[in-house]
């Protein structure tokens, strides 16, 4: 046996474990898909998988319908979603510094509420931040 090779390892490649989520640091956390959610609420709640996403569609289609209308949503103790306009502005291409005009147009702002912001700063996990607040 090489002495550099030490004893159980293998010349193969390598994969790695993930961690579990409650070890992972907030830099290097994951991606979590619609799909992920789905599974989770209807793990939760006994529902089928498609009956879930179907609702969880609606929710998003609902705000993106409220938003493109013009109307602030509010999700207390979660957050604001809400369309501001933004001016024209001058900018620069970063490549050949080319000046270009930027038209004005609407973007959609979202401010963090209270539970979110305390939970994200915390690291507590939402369940026992709601707990904690009831």
């Amino acid at each position: 046996m090489n002495a550099n090779i030490k004893a159980g390892a293998t010349n193969g490649p390598r994969t790695r474990q993930p961690a579990p989520a409650s070890a992972v640091p907030a830099a290097q956390a994951g991606t979590v898909t619609k799909k992920d959610l789905v599974n989770r609420i209807a793990d939760r709640t006994g529902e089928t998988k498609v009956v879930t996403k179907n609702i969880i569609q609606m929710f998003l289609d609902e705000i993106i319908r409220e938003l493109s209308s013009g109307n602030r949503l509010e999700f207390r103790d979660f957050g604001v979603f809400e369309v501001k306009p933004r001016r024209a502005r001058r900018a620069q291409n970063p490549r050949t510094l080319e000046k270009v005009s930027v038209p004005p147009k609407k973007v959609v702002k979202f401010k963090v509420g209270r539970v979110m912001r305390e939970c994200v700063t915390t690291q507590t996990p939402a369940s026992t931040a709601e707990a904690d607040a009831d």
